[in-house]
């Protein structure tokens, strides 16, 4: 389903579900079985088959046993295909005991909503709250209910603001009318987990669901699309109820406000001590409360909100735009910050110092080697400026792409923006028609609210069709951000469909399948020597390369290198062939874009394919 039809879908659906509602929700109920039936008929059938083939040993004997162990094997590579793995939330579990408050709370707010009790509450440390339902039986269901809530979230909000936003999460769980919505709400991330289980699994059972899933998830999405919306609002307005509508009003403006200030001000301020830093030396729970109590300026609040409220609904998302919830709930936009030491986190108590310790202490652990790359790349970024500026100082012509370099160092780790817009200036007029060049100074334009922007990102767009999802969001938002809904909206549709054309790119450059075709390479001689050399060099005996045949991105070539250990009896341990493998990444000089792949096992039958195509390396 393209995003058109899916667009005009909801779009005739969503009257009829206002104005028919009760005849809507049947549709619905009946779609949402419709998925049941074709995953219980296709079993009914294997079992069925199943059964009659362990009668008919009485009369076939042996061959009898070899249906049956052929059906019943089958059987269950379709039965493993359908169940659908999804691992608890990450973070830290408290109990009662730590933190009294904070339980009591969503215990209170269980029992005035009627939702299920959750079997752990968890504290990690994404700004987010949600409610997470793991399947003990796959798409089945017999689901544990965990309830996730991010410190720095709760660092942000009042105990009463994060009442309300615990409130409209339990709310998706919540019984009386709201039911059958809640269901399908559930229901449609279920199918969902489902396709995208079935897109991933190599099983041999996939082809009995897969062809129908691929049509009936989006359809169901659509269809049931106006009802998930509508469960939002509902969730919304209990939340209203259980706590007050000024809370609800608060919370929702104070999260949008200062989702935009983590995501612009404070993760990026933690990265200006990465050239300085070659591991991280501070935590986020700590820097965080120092930020906070420190206020955030005037000028960027006021910018964020009204951005925010700018932002129209679309059916990218079922939660509504800012402005139309607190149109809902008919109450103004508000932002309410909790004072030093009285933010939502002090429900956890006497644990909040440890549980803050500790997420701190993963995050450091998590981070610690991209970070240490990042130092380095910093430290050479360094040494790259003052190269390029010592160029350019001795009168030295640069290219667009150098220049284009000159001024992202320049505005990163030099002198900020103001000294490199010019230089963007420079990069453009040395390439008008550099990609990288048309970017840059677009999008420093379209931040000074300059509609000479927009012709330069479209330029790059149509230059560089991988910057298409980025460019997208970039127009969109600033057409947003200037009033213009309408243009937005158009360029929200690009998006989507930019970003389903990148998905594909991605999934096609990502792995290789027996299916898959492929031409000789094309590389200079000079490239395969180099190789060959340092090949050699990393424990590989024999390797091939080829170039993979493209259906959506043939512009960019993908490479596939197979390769054979010098130690045969090691060929079959799997430690041993990733070892060899990450060897030749980490290296061999490859060309860009190429796929490493031991040929034994499941990929042995491509060494035929590679020779072939006479991709002889060593």
């Amino acid at each position: 389903m393209t995003n058109e039809e899916f667009e005009a879908l909801v779009g005739r659906l969503e009257p009829e579900a206002r104005n028919h509602p009760a005849r809507y929700r049947r549709r619905v109920i009946a779609l949402a079985f419709a998925g049941y039936a074709y995953l219980g008929f296709i079993l009914a059938l294997l079992s069925g088959l199943f059964a009659l083939a362990l009668l008919s040993v009485i009369y076939l004997q042996a061959l009898g046993i070899k249906l049956a162990f052929v059906i019943g094997a089958f059987l269950w590579f379709v039965v493993s295909s359908l169940w659908v793995r999804l691992l608890p939330p990450e973070g830290i579990k408290v109990t009662a005991r730590e933190a009294p408050e904070l339980l009591a709370v969503v215990e209170r707010l269980q029992t005035a909503l009627g939702a299920p009790p959750f079997h752990e509450v968890v504290i990690d440390g994404n700004y987010n709250a949600s409610v997470v339902q793991v399947p003990r039986l796959g798409v089945f269901g017999w689901y544990r209910n965990y309830l996730t809530i991010g410190l720095p979230l709760m660092k942000v909000l009042t105990p009463e603001q994060l009442e309300a936003v615990i409130a409209h999460e339990l709310g998706h769980l919540a019984g009386g009318h709201g039911r059958m919505s809640n269901w399908i709400y559930r229901l449609r991330l279920g199918w969902a987990r489902l396709l995208h289980s079935l897109e991933m699994s190599r099983s041999i059972g996939t082809f009995l669901f897969k062809p129908f899933f691929v049509r009936y998830e989006p359809y169901f999405h659509a269809y049931s699309f106006p009802l998930a919306r509508a469960n939002e609002y509902e969730a919304d307005a209990a939340a209203a109820r259980l706590t007050s509508t000024r809370s609800m009003a608060t919370a929702l403006t104070t999260v949008e406000v200062m989702g935009a200030y983590m995501e612009k001000r404070f993760w990026p301020s933690l990265q200006d001590h990465i050239a300085d830093e070659p591991r991280p030396s501070f935590r986020p729970a700590a820097v965080l409360d120092e930020r906070l109590a420190a206020g955030v300026a005037p000028e960027d609040e006021r910018e964020w909100l009204e951005t925010a409220l700018k932002r129209p609904t679309t059916v990218a998302d079922t939660h509504p735009s800012l402005s139309d919830r607190l149109k809902a709930i008919k109450e103004p936009a508000a932002i309410q910050r909790p004072t030093a030491g009285q933010g939502a986190d002090r429900l956890l108590g006497s644990s909040l110092d440890s549980i803050a310790r500790r997420l701190d202490e993963q995050w450091a652990a998590a981070v610690g080697p991209a970070w240490e790359q990042r130092h380095q790349e910093l430290r050479r970024d360094i040494d790259r400026l003052a190269e390029l500026q010592a160029t350019k100082a001795c009168g030295a012509a640069l290219d667009a792409g150098q220049m284009s370099e000159l001024a992202l160092l320049t505005e990163r780790i030099g002198d900020g923006e103001v000294a490199a817009l010019p230089l963007f200036r420079e990069a453009y007029s040395a390439g008008p028609d550099h990609p990288v060049a048309n970017f840059n100074l677009g999008v420093r334009l379209l931040k000074a609210d300059d509609d000479a922007g927009i012709a330069l990102v479209e330029h790059a767009m149509q230059l560089d069709s991988s910057a298409a999802v980025v460019a997208c969001e970039l127009l969109r938002d600033y057409a947003w951000r200037k009033g213009r809904t309408e243009e937005g909206k158009n360029w929200h549709r690009r998006l989507l469909d930019a970003a389903k054309a990148a998905e594909l790119v991605s999934r096609e450059r990502s792995h290789i399948l027996p299916t898959d075709k492929f031409e000789r390479h094309g590389l200079e001689k000079a490239v395969i020597e180099r190789m060959r050399k340092d090949l050699a060099g990393v424990g590989v005996r024999k390797a091939w390369i080829a170039r993979k045949r493209l259906k959506h991105s043939a512009d960019r070539p993908l490479y596939v290198l197979g390769i054979i250990s010098t130690s045969f009896w090691k060929w079959a341990r799997k430690a041993h062939t990733e070892a060899v493998e990450r060897a030749v990444y980490e290296k061999v000089q490859l060309p860009q874009a190429t796929i490493v792949v031991t040929l034994v096992g499941e990929h042995a039958h491509f060494r035929s394919k590679f020779r072939w195509k006479r991709g002889r390396v060593l």
